[in-house]
């Protein structure tokens, strides 16, 4: 939808080229040629004909814990990706083939989260999949990419099994600079956590780290690192309801995480009560200080029931700081430059993305949890155009916007407890 400026919106799907007709399951916005303009890369599930649905219980029946229910995916025939090109002038050409990323075997995409997590400058992608191996798309910087999913041991877990994969998300929860990756799953199949072991190279930790366990009565959704309570540490929030109604667990609570900083993770919902442990059929998660008083924010997407905005009225206890970025040779927006935050003895490392979590977007702006420190020494940004842009001294519990080569161009205080 292009916004017409006066309060409307005009569809230029067709127009632009992005009008891919397949079963879509993800989209990440992402300046993956460093040309300063949004590309846009685009799983899709299943190929079907929306005019002629398999209704249940006619032809083949499946059969999970001796109930009858809807098959797949394995069994359908799966749909490739898309990768669309911004052409500079309003319209997109799709470079999936030409770029490396197409799926030629059709794999049954999922979620996906674009990000440079070899730390060379260049965004790379990840494609969760759904009962097939994950795809980990290494950008060559050169226009395409490889695939090393199974090199980098993302494709699949520890047991060497592929997983039921729908929403990913990324962060650097034990601080040491580089960015993990963490994927929810089909029940009996363990939500996976792998650690970012540097140069391609991911461990999954998923047990050691107790994300493991707690995760395997459910079906995991959307999902994200975030600090909930503004401590530094990033904790971990999934959403999560099954796909077959058949079954009494088809709603389930969902699951907040809390960083234990020592590489652990407890389950700690049940300290909000029905908010969090209520059972209902969660699919999509964004996330976002939407009354801008430090801390984030949650707004929930359910199958059989009303959207929840689930406000936080504990997390500014602690003091934070949102960066907002604003991209001038880089995208405008800032996806996929890396910001690295200094207070003291912590220090906090994210990108700017688009597109995780599952079929949700969340806040472009950045928050980071300081605990009871005053003061940050230091913020640095790295922005796709290569231009380094570093600001000192910075007080806490605001907003600050930097200008990609002007540095801090406006800061405003936010009201804590409203």
């Amino acid at each position: 939808m292009k916004n017409n400026g006066n309060g409307t919106f005009t569809d230029v799907t067709a127009k632009a080229g992005v009008n891919d007709p397949r079963w879509t399951t993800g989209a990440s916005f992402v300046d993956y040629d460093h040309d300063g303009d949004l590309d846009l890369f685009v799983s899709n599930y299943v190929d079907f004909d929306i005019n002629n649905l398999p209704e249940f219980g006619q032809g083949k029946t499946c059969q999970y814990k001796s109930i009858a229910v809807q098959c797949g995916p394995r069994g359908l025939k799966g749909a490739g990706d898309s990768l669309f090109r911004n052409n500079g002038d309003g319209t997109f050409t799709d470079v999936a083939k030409q770029a490396g990323v197409l799926d030629e075997n059709g794999y049954y995409g999922m979620g996906i989260i674009t990000s440079d997590f070899d730390d060379d400058g260049l965004i790379d992608i990840f494609v969760a999949n759904d009962s097939t191996p994950n795809f980990h798309y290494r950008n060559k910087g050169n226009g395409t990419f490889e695939e090393i999913g199974f090199s980098a041991g993302t494709a699949v877990n520890e047991n060497g099994s592929e997983q039921g994969s729908m929403g990913v998300t990324a962060g650097d929860y034990d601080h040491d600079g580089k960015l993990d990756l963490f994927i929810t799953n089909f029940a009996d199949e363990y939500n996976t956590l792998y650690h970012n072991d540097g140069k391609n190279s991911f461990t999954d930790v998923s047990y050691a780290a107790k994300v493991a366990a707690v995760s395997l009565p459910h079906v995991g959704w959307g999902t994200k690192f975030f600090d909930y309570d503004n401590d530094g540490w990033v904790d971990l929030f999934v959403a999560n309801g099954h796909v077959y109604p058949q079954l009494p667990s088809y709603r389930q609570p969902r699951l907040l995480q809390r960083n234990n900083r020592d590489s652990t993770f407890t389950e700690v919902s049940a300290e909000f009560g029905a908010v969090l442990t209520e059972n209902r059929a969660s699919r999509g998660v964004a996330f976002g200080d939407i009354d801008n008083d430090g801390d984030v924010d949650l707004i929930i997407v359910d199958l059989d029931g009303l959207p929840q905005l689930l406000r936080n009225d504990g997390g500014n206890a602690n003091n934070s700081i949102l960066i907002k970025l604003v991209g001038v040779k880089s995208n405008r927006s800032g996806i996929g430059a890396r910001v690295t935050v200094v207070a003291g003895d912590l220090t906090q490392t994210d990108e700017v993305r688009s597109g995780d979590s599952y079929l949700s977007q969340s806040d472009l702006r950045l928050h980071f949890g300081l605990e009871k420190r005053t003061k940050l020494d230091s913020i640095q940004v790295r922005w796709p155009s290569g231009v380094v842009d570093k600001i000192s001294n910075v007080g806490v519990n605001r907003i600050i916007t930097i200008k990609e080569g002007q540095g801090k161009v406006d800061e405003k205080e936010y009201t804590k407890g409203t």
